[in-house]
């Protein structure tokens, strides 16, 4: 079973298991030296979408599921692997007991671009939902967003 690192709306567990039925939630980690950010605004979606990048002043919260083959094709699939948005790559994840190998998602796209308030809504109550530290939750919070169009 392959270890899933989620820092975006994965982190929920309510969505990951009607997302993933078979990937329970192992715990949470940082991912350090890397930087939550956006991109890929020009896609076309609302907003900027959510990625991470190596930066090795920050860090990233991220919650850990156990995913099987079958959940990964799905939620490859939920996270545009086919459409050629998202990639795989593999981290090290700091946890609570040590380091662990895990495989998360990056955009294939430009940096930059600002998500819609609702994205940004949707990853401060995902990161909330995992346990994620308040003062990471008040950094979330405090990301510029766009509102919403007429708004």
């Amino acid at each position: 079973m392959a270890l899933y690192a989620a820092y975006g709306s994965n982190m929920d567990p309510a969505q990951m298991l009607l997302r993933c039925p078979h990937s329970p939630q192992r715990g949470t980690g940082w991912l350090e030296g890397w930087r939550l950010t956006f991109g890929g605004e020009e896609l076309g979606w609302d907003g900027a979408l959510t990625t991470v990048v190596e930066d090795h002043a920050h860090r990233v919260f991220v919650a850990l599921y156990d995913v099987p083959e079958i959940d990964e094709k799905e939620l490859d699939s939920w996270d545009g692997v086919d459409l050629g948005f998202y990639s795989k790559i593999k981290v090290r994840v700091q946890t609570l007991d040590g380091d662990a190998l895990a495989w998360l998602y990056v955009l294939d796209a430009y940096e930059g671009g600002l998500p819609s308030d609702r994205r940004l809504s949707i990853l401060t109550d995902s990161a909330i939902k995992a346990g994620a530290p308040s003062d990471y939750v008040d950094w979330l919070r405090g990301r510029p967003s766009n509102p919403p169009p007429g708004g």
